[in-house]
């Protein structure tokens, strides 16, 4: 009887890559923040490094992260990892934003470029993930 291996991306590796992208998000959309890029951008997007917030980034990256198991474009992290960040943005843009916060669509309500910095954010989160992924298969 031949045992097959496990393979190199299973759950646990995908979700970790998921939460340790969401600190990268975390810091990302912190130092935007800090640095008045997104004011400048005219988003009113500016939290505060606080424990609730970075445990929300990193929950949610987590259970975000489960997309790698997605076989695809393993060989281009930066792509797929750009890729697999859409789908958190379009949530984040088309549920979050209107329906859970009352944002308005698309988080419009705060600031008209605010769809470009969550593109630029969740690009953070699926970079970090994909390129930590194949760090960790190498």
């Amino acid at each position: 009887m031949h045992l097959q291996s496990a393979p190199k991306e299973d759950l646990s590796l995908c979700f970790s890559a998921g939460s340790l992208g969401g600190v990268v998000n975390a810091l990302a959309v912190w130092i935007f923040g800090v640095l008045g890029i997104a004011q400048a951008f005219g988003v009113s997007i500016a939290p505060e490094l606080t424990p609730p917030f970075l445990y929300s980034k990193i929950a949610w990256g987590g259970i975000w992260g489960v997309i790698f198991l997605i076989p695809i474009m393993k060989n281009s992290p930066f792509i797929r990892g750009f890729i697999f960040s859409l789908a958190p943005t379009l949530v984040q843009l088309f549920v979050v934003f209107p329906v859970k916060i009352g944002k308005g669509m698309m988080g419009l309500d705060l600031g008209a470029l605010t769809p470009v910095l969550v593109i630029i954010y969740n690009a953070f989160w699926g970079i970090a993930a994909a390129y930590w992924l194949k760090a960790t298969s190498d």
